[in-house]
């Protein structure tokens, strides 16, 4: 059985001062991370896609046009990531590990002064999936967990925050985020912790 899905804000502010630029870190749906008016309005210049099943085109002037079967390339706007993450089973737990590692090079990326990095420094970030319920909660309660532990000192103190700040409703937490999600956030942690330990 799914839940019922209720309107929401389009992105919503989960936590900030993170990184070295004091970043906000927001989550949000397709509708949020495809609207540049949006994202421009709130700081947002990285987005971190979650979903393998939904892709945005950023490349708004490409520097080489679709020709036949060749896609267009170019800058976008915006520095976008993409994770690839199944809404549910199927992906392996390590992608998990490696979306947390990719947000937070993301955060922390130091970008060089030439042409073919037209982008700023920092920048606020946000999270996407497609309806931001889900793989995008999981992704950033393990992220708020590590690397906020004083204000969330467990990965289901991190998650009661954000159904709080998202709006996620207790008829729809059951898979907001759903259980596999979750409990491949809670391996990954552990795995952070050996990580860690072992740069340590």
């Amino acid at each position: 059985m799914d839940a019922p899905v209720y309107a929401r804000p389009a992105i919503s502010l989960i936590t900030e001062g993170l990184g070295p630029f004091d970043s906000k870190l927001y989550i949000g749906g397709l509708e949020g991370a495809r609207d540049l008016s949006l994202l421009r309005a709130h700081g947002i210049g990285i987005v971190v896609n979650c979903a393998v099943n939904l892709d945005v085109n950023f490349v708004r002037r490409p520097a080489n046009p679709e020709e036949g079967d060749l896609c267009a390339t170019g800058f976008s706007d915006i520095r976008y990531y993409k994770l690839g993450m199944i809404d549910g089973g199927g992906s392996p737990d390590t992608m998990m590990l490696g979306a947390y590692y990719i947000l937070h090079g993301a955060l922390h990326q130091r970008l060089p002064r030439r042409e073919t990095y037209p982008y700023p420094d920092g920048g606020n970030v946000l999270v996407n999936c497609r309806s931001g319920r889900s793989r995008s909660v999981s992704l950033v309660a393990l992220y708020l967990h590590r690397q906020q532990p004083d204000r969330f000192p467990t990965l289901d103190a991190a998650v009661a925050h954000i159904r709080d700040k998202r709006e996620l409703r207790p008829d729809e937490w059951f898979e907001t985020p759903k259980p596999m999600l979750y409990d491949a956030a809670r391996k990954a942690s552990d795995w952070i912790d050996l990580i860690e330990g072992a740069k340590a």
